[in-house]
């Protein structure tokens, strides 16, 4: 795999203007790390994410020793750009790093309809849908902005499995530069379409995993989620995911309705498209897509292997159960109630 990943790092990066907003994500890491950080992001590290410079490849090393003592037949990388998203995001605690990355992994296990064959092309009837974007320009805070816009799929279009493809995939790519490991990410969903028919999915068991997945199975910092033009049928929505938020992500939740005014005051105009009252120009739905679509090599290296975690014995309790209870379906069956006394 390693002599693979050399071959992709080595690659020209695309010479089409329109990714230069992307140049950071274009191709992989090189094998060997070298910190790429500003001063400033080493000082920003060090006082949120207690990342000493000159500790670092100590922690890692720390970390790495963890994997090949607790975990010896794990399939996973141990290169130290890898290792690393996974200190930064549980501030250098080893443990926490080490429950991390295990659930990075179990959740591959624990849910092959988003895992198998995870490679750009298998979801480019989402990316050409409209599904989601990334903003070419990051905040003031340096974090790149995710757009979804949920009301772009119909439930005849394609299994709803395929938007979380998608969103994993985009997810990975955004994580690989390092000033996004420390910024984190903020994401932006329009709710502009939405109705009866994309609010009953998912349900309950599937909003529980893919925010499992979010929260305490992938090395992303979510920084804040910007709602714009709920319908009321929303309310709905939000009480399928909050059970399952803890109260910091639930705080990050920002709601602002059809006014755009409300959306400025936390993402600014400079940074958004017209689409969104911004001034930087028209939503481009295509860079993104033609970046992820050209680094198909590198996904199937990453993604289309061997089961990481076979003959691996990991902890009895996972944040995966594997299936629904009787209790989501009643659950469910409560909140499209809900839905439909909304809509």
């Amino acid at each position: 795999m390693a002599n693979q990943q050399e071959s992709i790092s080595s690659r020209s990066p695309s010479a089409d203007p329109s990714l230069a907003g992307f140049s950071c994500f274009t191709w992989p890491p090189p094998p060997v790390y070298s910190c790429t950080l500003t001063p400033e992001l080493v000082a920003k590290a060090r006082e949120e994410l207690q990342e000493k410079p000159e500790w670092r490849l100590r922690d890692v090393q720390a970390l790495r020793d963890m994997i090949l003592k607790e975990q010896p037949n794990l399939r996973t990388r141990l290169d130290d750009a890898f290792l690393l998203r996974f200190l930064r995001a549980r501030k250098f605690d080893y443990d926490r790093a080490m429950q991390l990355l295990l659930n990075y992994h179990a959740g591959r296990k624990a849910w092959p309809e988003v895992f198998q064959d995870l490679k750009p092309s298998t979801v480019k009837h989402v990316l050409d849908k409209g599904f989601l974007t990334v903003l070419p320009q990051p905040d003031p805070n340096g974090r790149y902005i995710l757009c979804l816009r949920p009301g772009k799929w119909k439930p005849n279009d394609y299994p709803f499995i395929d938007n979380v493809r998608a969103i994993y995939l985009t997810l990975e790519k955004l994580i690989q530069p390092e000033e996004a490991q420390v910024n984190g990410i903020v994401i932006l969903a329009d709710y502009t379409g939405v109705g009866m028919s994309q609010a009953s999915n998912p349900g309950p068991f599937l909003a529980k995993k893919i925010v499992s997945v979010l929260q305490d199975g992938f090395p992303i910092r979510i920084k804040a989620v910007n709602i714009i033009n709920e319908p009321r049928i929303f309310k709905g929505i939000f009480a399928i995911i909050k059970p399952f938020l803890k109260e910091k992500m639930a705080q990050r939740y920002i709601l602002h309705g059809s006014d755009l005014s409300s959306l400025h005051q936390n993402v600014p105009r400079s940074v958004l498209p017209a689409e969104f009252g911004g001034t930087a120009g028209q939503l481009d739905m295509c860079a993104w897509s033609r970046l992820l679509l050209e680094c198909e090599e590198e996904f199937i290296v990453e993604f289309c292997q061997p089961d990481p975690l076979q003959d691996v014995v990991l902890p009895d309790s996972m944040m995966f159960e594997g299936q629904a209870s009787g209790q989501d379906d009643d659950s469910f069956r409560g909140l499209r109630s809900q839905l439909y006394y909304c809509y």
